[in-house]
């Protein structure tokens, strides 16, 4: 638990400090006031490793869990329920720890007079941009509940789209892990048996052999440590290359040309970006600064730079299909939708159908990419096995010359 520090007066007016171990800034407080403090400052003390702590950055908040919160939060308010007493009982029946320490601070800053939305802007890690501005805005508009049910049903679209990609993904990966590993395993047990008998025999080994027997020599090695530390290695590399804005503008594009992936990447960007301008758009969120918060949750930057030309042509009065089409990212129909949205005035309207669309485009095309990658890793699953097999079968062609 967390340590706070307090500058105090007693009853005397004596100024002193002490120590307390407490959940939050408020339980401390309210400790000191009960036995008749005046608190003056409150800082939380740096203690050394806190393994509570440090379990609890591990724990993630999932779309999902703030799809039920934002879900039942909504209900509440439509029912009348104070949100002091709202955020009281979701507290008690959240499930993620660390979602539920959140919560607990936010209901602690509501309790105390800040803003719904500037609580949960002090929560970056579980509350995005995205998620705050359209709670701001359904604040001010006296909309809240409304909003908050909308914020549910996007993050319920979202997490069904990321589903869909994840269970497409979950075959190809099992079955290419499964396949090294069995294709190591034979490598380095079974080849070195024949290996041996060859040697024994005597002549020269096919070079389709002689290459798996080099192979399984190396794994055998003390040299194959050397691989796992070199994988290790290029993906650190590869992640630290990604972190810079070149590195990351460079593989955005590589990943939006891939071949079959790239055209799923491109229409989940798409689904992705019409989703979230669109439900900016219906809570009241000021344009330009939907189109800077679309752009930062696009999960793609060269989308990024696309959304940045976009907003900066409407700051000079221009229109977003235009300035969008220039950069050649998204596709004719979408900005088309979008071109028939800004001159009809229903912009959210157009954007909602193009996520519908794109959406379901996603998950034919999941569907597809799975029914072709299915067949294909079973070729190359029996591929591997099957060339260790024949690569040990071609040798007995010769051992009966070598035998006679």
């Amino acid at each position: 638990m967390p340590k706070f520090q307090g500058s105090l007066k007693d009853n005397r007016g004596n100024a002193v400090k002490q120590i307390v171990t407490a959940d939050s800034v408020k339980e401390a407080r309210d400790s000191w006031r009960q036995k008749g403090f005046v608190i003056l400052e409150i800082k939380e003390v740096a203690g050394g490793f806190d393994f509570e702590k440090f379990s609890l950055s591990l724990k993630k908040v999932t779309v999902k869990d703030k799809a039920i919160f934002s879900r039942q939060l909504g209900t509440l308010v439509n029912a009348g329920v104070s949100m002091v007493r709202g955020l009281g009982v979701l507290t008690d029946q959240c499930s993620n720890p660390r979602l539920k320490v959140a919560l607990k601070e936010v209901s602690t800053d509501v309790q105390e007079g800040t803003n719904f939305s500037d609580a949960l802007r002090k929560h970056p890690a579980c509350f995005d941009r995205l998620y705050c501005a359209m709670v701001q805005a359904g604040e001010t508009g006296g909309v809240l509940d409304d909003v908050l049910n909308r914020l549910a049903k996007l993050l319920e679209d979202q997490a069904r789209l990321q589903n869909q990609i994840k269970s497409a993904m979950t075959y190809p990966v099992t079955v290419s892990i499964l396949a090294v590993l069995i294709f190591v395993g034979m490598c380095k047990f079974i080849i070195p048996v024949f290996s041996s008998v060859f040697s024994q025999l005597g002549g020269n080994l096919p070079v389709f052999t002689q290459i798996l027997v080099n192979i399984s020599n190396f794994l055998n090695s003390p040299a194959f440590f050397l691989l796992p530390i070199g994988i290790v290695a290029f993906f650190a590399a590869y992640g630290a290359f990604y972190k810079t804005p070149a590195g990351k503008l460079y593989m955005d594009g590589v990943f939006l040309k891939l071949p079959l992936f790239g055209d799923l990447v491109r229409k989940t960007a798409v689904a992705r970006f019409a989703r979230t301008f669109g439900a900016l758009s219906r809570a009241g969120v000021p344009i330009l600064t939907s189109l800077e918060i679309t752009g930062d949750t696009s999960g793609n930057q060269v989308i990024t730079n696309a959304l940045d030309v976009a907003r900066q042509a409407v700051k000079e009065g221009g229109q977003i299909a235009p300035a969008i089409e220039k950069e050649e990212v998204f596709p004719v129909m979408a900005i088309q939708m979008i071109s028939i949205g800004e001159e009809t005035g229903e912009l959210d309207k157009m954007l909602m159908k193009v996520a519908d669309f794109y959406e379901n485009e996603v998950e034919e095309a999941v569907k597809a990419l799975t029914s072709i990658m299915e067949p294909l890793m079973i070729m190359v699953l029996g591929g591997m096995v099957g060339s260790i097999l024949v690569g040990m079968y071609l040798p007995i062609f010769s051992i009966m010359d070598l035998i006679k």
